[in-house]
This record gives structure tokens, sequence and C-alpha cells, in this order.
């Protein structure tokens, strides 16, 4: 009897596996015969049939590969936790003309909400320059991964040297991965829910910039997990007071008995870079 060698089949981890490998029978299924039987969409192997993989029925099967994927990415890349930036895809960089806008209200408001770009791209510095300190490994910036806020993101984070993440999604319109977002950190999602999941898993900080409907989905999502205790509490800051309290009467919840009076304490405004870092460097003792 041939005895297996010492050297034989090893796992990346270093766990003995005797199995045959799934790429090998991939790659052997594709070099097949081609026969009526062997085309037939039956005959597909089921991890490499794409059409089974995408039926409705499957969706739970996708919902869980789209939790793996990144998170098996982020923990080979030795990502141990983030800094999240919220804020709008039409919030144009200084200087560049409101792609989204419609009229000349939009053009002015957009255009000088600008100064949030700024701000944002000046914090992800921030962010990457107190990075380094932990090897790139903790408050590692990232964004949605698109363009005007996050793009401000992952530009400040390159700009400082550092790697940031960018969670893109599939739209019809806005959102392609932007430039600065470090390639090898860059994921798409087709489920809004499990990207949600993705950006809170590794939070050490929440910075909310001006944005739309996704900016206030997101930032109710991260302030709901927080109050309801859902996840430990971390420093939620709104970049531009005036901003968010024109748009929400937060006090108004509060008055009228739908929130506890101490659930504003979850919330810190600020208008500058240096200000939110603070509030991170106060809370963590860095």
């Amino acid at each position: 009897m041939a005895k297996a060698k010492k050297d034989g089949p090893r796992r990346k981890d270093g766990v003995w596996d005797p199995l045959k490998d799934n790429k090998a029978d991939k790659q052997a299924a594709e070099g097949q015969p081609k026969t009526p039987q062997t085309l037939s969409a039956s005959y597909r192997l089921a991890y490499a049939d794409e059409d089974f993989l995408c039926r409705e029925e499957t969706r739970p099967i996708r919902l869980q590969l789209e939790l793996m994927k990144a998170e098996m990415m982020l923990a080979e890349a030795g990502i141990k936790s983030t800094v999240v930036l919220f804020g709008g895809a039409r919030i144009p960089a200084p200087g560049q003309n409101a792609w989204a806008a419609r009229n000349e209200t939009q053009k002015k408001n957009l255009e000088a909400a600008s100064v949030y770009y700024e701000e944002a791209q000046k914090f992800a510095a921030l962010c990457g320059k107190h990075s380094a300190g932990f090897n790139h490994q903790e408050y590692v910036v990232v964004t949605g991964g698109g363009p005007g806020v996050m793009e401000a993101g992952n530009r400040g984070a390159a700009e400082a040297g550092a790697p940031s993440i960018g969670l893109n999604i599939m739209l019809p319109h806005e959102q392609a991965p932007n430039r600065f977002v470090t390639p090898e950190l860059s994921f798409n999602f087709h489920y809004f829910a499990i990207r949600k999941m993705h950006f809170m898993m590794r939070a050490k900080a929440v910075a909310v910039f001006p944005g739309g409907f996704g900016t206030l989905d997101e930032m109710f999502e991260a302030l709901t997990l927080i109050q309801t205790k859902r996840m430990e509490r971390i420093p939620l800051i709104l970049f531009a007071e005036k901003f968010w309290r024109g748009l929400i009467n937060f006090e108004a919840l509060a008055e009228f008995g739908t929130i506890a009076p101490e659930d504003l304490n979850l919330i810190s405004f600020v208008e500058t870079a240096e200000q939110a870092w603070k509030i991170i460097a106060d809370f963590y003792e860095l």
C-alpha cells in the first residue's frame, strides 16, 4: 500500500486536508468532452453555476456569501477596527461643478458644501496618520467607496499613506469605486443590509457629513444600534451642525417622548476635522 506523503495536501492555514481541492474539480469539469450531457445546466457543479446561484431560492446563500467574502478578506488583511465616513455622493471637491444640481439653488448649496469635502479629506488624513501607529490595522478609514464625501475620505487616507476601505453597491447611477480606495480593500455589494453590517462590524467611530437618503439611512442605522445597545457605544459625530439641526429636530423627539433625553448625548456636532478627531482620541484615551 502506498504511503501518504508527509508534505501532502494542506490548506493555507496549515491544516491537513486530504479531500480534493474544489478548484481542481472545477478546472477538470471545464475540460471535459462537450456532450449533450456535460453541456446541460443540470451537470454544472453547483458552486460554479452562476445561473443556479442567482436563482430566487438561493438568496439566503448569496446573503451569506456577501457577508463572508468581505469579512474574510478584511480579516486576512489584518484590519481590526475602522472609522466610518458617511456623506453625500453629490458634494463636489472645491472648485468643481456640482454635477447633480438641477437648478441654481442646488448648485449653490452643493458647491458651498464643498467645505465638507475638504473636512472629510482632512479628517481621513488624521485617521490615517494615527492608524500608522497601529501598523494600519486600527482606525482604518472606510467609506461607501463612491464619489463626493466618500471620495474625500478615501483620498485623505491615501494622501496620508494609509490604506482605506470602500464598500460599494450596485446602483443605477453615481456609485462606482473612486480611484482612492485601496484596490485590495474595494468591495461591491448587492444587498444594502449586508453592506451596512460591514460598516458597523469593526467601527470605532462614525463620522457623518451632509448627505441625502442614503446618508440618513446609514446614520440612523448606527444611531439605533447604539441607542438600543445592540452595539457598544462609539463616537457618532455629525459634521455641519446647522445642516443637521435644520433637517432634524432631535430635541423635539425627546420633548415628545419618543426618545429619552439622554439619547441626545449619543450625538456630537463638529465643524472641523480636528474637533472630530479630538472626540475620538478623548473617547479612547489615545
